[in-house]
């Protein structure tokens, strides 16, 4: 059964039974969903866009107890499905997974959802939400793309940094499957909307730009702004 003592450890359905989730919703209705994409991260892992708010959301359940529903691990990836391992759905697939997964929540008594999405992709899925809202009586979400938070942009602009996708800013200590090249990128210039093919011609290795790494200081940084703007949404007010 549910207990405080949980509290010592993320909060993830797969380590939790019914009896948990029942107990913890008698007195409480937060719940936290991940959603993220299966598609390449240059040097960096496929799952990079999973792995970063997944282990952004533990660090907060650790502390909050909020429970942290299984992650969805694919998004919106046409762009970059000529490079092996990326697995896209369909816009209209996504926003109905979104809705089926909030829909089942709210019956089961989940008020405050916070979506913690690492994708830039999956935006669309935010025009759901709002006829989610108009829908469900009592529904609150909140939708946070972490690399987008004025203070993770406010820890990389204090370091003179720009981020880019599958660069320094997703190069953390557990997204890294490789050694990372060292140097900077310049950033291809890209005509407008490009299909896969040329996408992949463009890219080359699939880094969008910028440093490959950085210090791991500053990945902490960057990391710690993640996580308190996650204590701070989990709140709801």
């Amino acid at each position: 059964m549910y207990n405080q003592e949980t509290r010592n450890n993320p909060m993830r359905f797969e380590d939790l039974n019914w009896f948990d989730l029942d107990g913890y919703l008698k007195t409480d209705d937060r719940l936290m969903l991940v959603v993220g994409s299966c598609e390449q991260h240059g040097y960096l892992s496929m799952l990079s866009d999973v792995k970063i708010p997944l282990s952004v959301a533990d660090a907060a359940s650790k502390q909050t107890g909020v429970p942290i529903a299984p992650p969805l691990n694919y998004g919106i990836s046409p762009y970059f499905l000529n490079y092996p391992g990326t697995l896209s759905l369909r816009v209209s697939t996504f926003l109905d997974l979104i809705e089926d997964l909030v829909t089942s929540a709210y019956g089961q008594g989940f008020r405050r959802i916070l979506i913690l999405n690492g994708h830039g992709g999956n935006e669309p899925a935010r025009a759901r939400l709002y006829e989610l809202a108009n829908n469900h009586s009592g529904l609150s979400m909140i939708w946070y793309s972490w690399w987008q938070s004025h203070s993770v942009e406010a820890v990389a602009q204090a370091h003179g940094l720009r981020s880019y996708h599958a660069g320094w800013i997703e190069a953390f200590p557990f997204t890294r499957v490789t050694d990372l090249p060292t140097g900077e990128k310049t950033p291809p210039r890209i005509p407008g909307i490009v299909d896969s093919i040329l996408a992949r011609e463009l890219y080359g290795d699939g880094v969008f730009g910028g440093p490959y790494q950085v210090d791991e200081s500053i990945m902490a940084e960057i990391f710690d702004a993640a996580v308190l703007d996650i204590l701070h949404l989990l709140r709801f007010d």
